[in-house]
């Protein structure tokens, strides 16, 4: 393997039904990964690899010729977490989440900004324990913030806004990371922005 600078990606297979890989991205992967390397697979369905730096971008096509997806690690908007769409591709909205992800994954913010999606109030997806969360309702979309998973300070999110159309939703979510990109300190996670900033300051 290349000994020289490596940088760390994170990959998944996109947004479909459930968290899965096949074969061939594995294989993929693979050709890429040491005998004795372990990959982390995180919270958020996406597995860490380390590449050659100079051979990103050819490594990369490679990757998303096979379906992968990649995106940058560090203080990014995370890919988008969802469930399982266990109901089908239109009655719990895979087309707008495919879309949110498109328009916000990869995003720079303060610090790492995790979304979450889920096409029902069953909330596979976990949208309340998110930084945002989405939660489609019938033909519409809630929106949570501040969802913090961890710690002896952990909380569901807020309701900010609900019955929103497609439309209004990317356009809430993108306003909201835009609030908290320009606004957020260095390394000031979302949870900690809004406790400073109130909910107002997201949506105002």
């Amino acid at each position: 393997m290349d000994n020289g600078k490596r940088i760390q990606i994170a990959v998944n297979g996109g947004i479909g039904f459930g968290a899965k890989l096949s074969a061939k991205q594995l294989m993929t992967i693979a050709k890429y990964v040491q005998e004795d390397e372990e990959l982390e697979l995180t919270t958020f369905q996406q597995i860490y690899l380390e590449i050659p730096e100079d051979q990103k971008e050819v490594i990369i096509e490679e990757f998303q010729s096979v379906g992968l997806a990649c995106y940058p690690v560090g203080n990014f908007v995370k890919s988008l977490r969802t469930c399982n769409f266990c109901k089908g591709e239109e009655e719990e909205g895979m087309p707008v989440a495919k879309e949110l992800n498109r328009r916000i994954a990869g995003k720079p913010v303060p610090f790492t900004l995790k979304v979450a999606y889920t096409g029902c109030p069953i909330g596979c997806g976990e949208p309340l324990l998110s930084d945002i969360g989405i939660m489609k309702m019938k033909d519409h979309y809630n929106l949570y913030v501040g969802g913090k998973a961890k710690g002896k300070d952990a909380e569901v999110g807020s309701l900010l806004l609900e019955n929103l159309t497609e439309e209004q939703l990317y356009d809430s979510v993108e306003k909201i990371i835009a609030v908290y990109a320009q606004n957020g300190k260095k390394r000031q996670s979302f949870y900690k922005f809004i406790k400073q900033v109130g909910l107002e300051a997201l949506i105002n």
